[in-house]
């Protein structure tokens, strides 16, 4: 496995970075490991989390075609290629979005998504019409699997995260000051010098217990802190069009952002992911199928504005 990601990471040079409005992607919102970072080494050791009778070593934990599951009695039995997947490059869809289907922010939440649309993103990927802005592992990652799995196993991993209910999974805050933050598994965590700075036009979301998280415990969810008044803004920006810069999310997303028919929900999902996703589009690295709708929605909108809406998305109940 360890060589198969080598691989990959080689990969992410060849993955072009878009164009477009020029200004340089964020890297709270794009986190990149930093050169170097290595995994510790396994130390034979069995872990444990509160409430699983399951234990796994770190080399279990890194198991890129073994699902960690902690909680089986959480969800419903996971098919083949959300648990397992298939050599060699087909990784098991719930190692990265976790059996429950939420994810972190380096990926996307799936569960309650509407099957069409699952599937037409993973062929977005296998087809290159949708990229990211920022060369990355987590997304060099998405292309290898959609391109190695078959439209059989694509329906049937969708299926299964449609099945799942949505449940709240990252709390949102405002704050003026947020913990100074390190890249730790291409998201941010607690540097560990318990200082404080701005948080300036910034989501900074982290874990709500870093440990818990790298053993990728599916109870462990996220903290988002957002600038102060960038809810009260978002929420203007959904509900209005923002005096004209945009049109109302709830037109096409619910009015409560729960989705519509095969429009996907976007009440409690990442915000760092649904920043991503605007910007992409914004910046021309996501296209596709229906990514021509939104790219009107957000021209006009500035950096500000997109933080506010995905803060604003990411607050909502799910």
């Amino acid at each position: 496995m360890q060589s198969v990601l080598v691989v990959l990471a080689g990969m992410v040079l060849l993955v072009m970075s878009a164009a477009g409005h020029g200004a340089e992607p964020p890297g709270w919102a794009y986190a990149v490991n930093p050169p170097g970072l290595q995994p510790a080494p396994d130390d034979g050791l069995t872990r444990h989390v509160a409430g699983s009778a399951a234990g796994f070593t770190l080399t279990q934990l890194r198991d890129l075609f073994n699902v960690p599951d902690w909680y089986p009695d959480d969800h419903p039995p996971m098919p083949n290629p959300v648990g397992h997947g298939s050599k060699p490059g087909a990784f098991a869809c719930a190692f990265c979005h976790l059996p429950n289907g939420l994810g972190r922010p380096e990926n996307a939440s799936l569960a309650g998504l509407p099957v069409e649309y699952i599937v037409r993103q993973v062929t977005n990927f296998r087809n290159g019409s949708r990229n990211s802005s920022v060369a990355s592992l987590p997304p060099t990652l998405m292309i290898s699997v959609a391109n190695g799995v078959s439209d059989a196993e694509l329906n049937d991993a969708a299926a299964y995260f449609a099945s799942l209910k949505p449940r709240p999974w990252i709390s949102v805050q405002e704050a003026a000051a947020v913990p100074k933050t390190r890249v730790l598994g291409f998201m941010l965590v607690p540097d560990g010098s318990g200082e404080s700075e701005p948080i300036g036009n910034r989501v900074i979301e982290m874990p709500q217990d870093v440990a818990r998280t790298e053993l990728r415990d599916s109870r462990s969810g996220f903290i988002a802190y957002a600038p102060p008044g960038s809810l009260a803004r978002g929420e203007a920006l959904v509900t209005t069009g923002g005096a004209g810069k945009t049109v109302p999310c709830g037109i096409c997303h619910g009015a409560d952002l729960r989705g519509l028919g095969p429009v996907p929900a976007l009440a409690g999902r990442s915000p760092s992911y649904l920043f991503r996703q605007l910007y992409d589009i914004q910046h021309g690295s996501r296209a596709g199928s229906w990514t021509a709708l939104m790219q009107p929605v957000v021209a006009s909108l500035s950096e500000e504005d997109l933080v506010a809406l995905a803060a604003y998305a990411a607050s909502r109940t799910p």
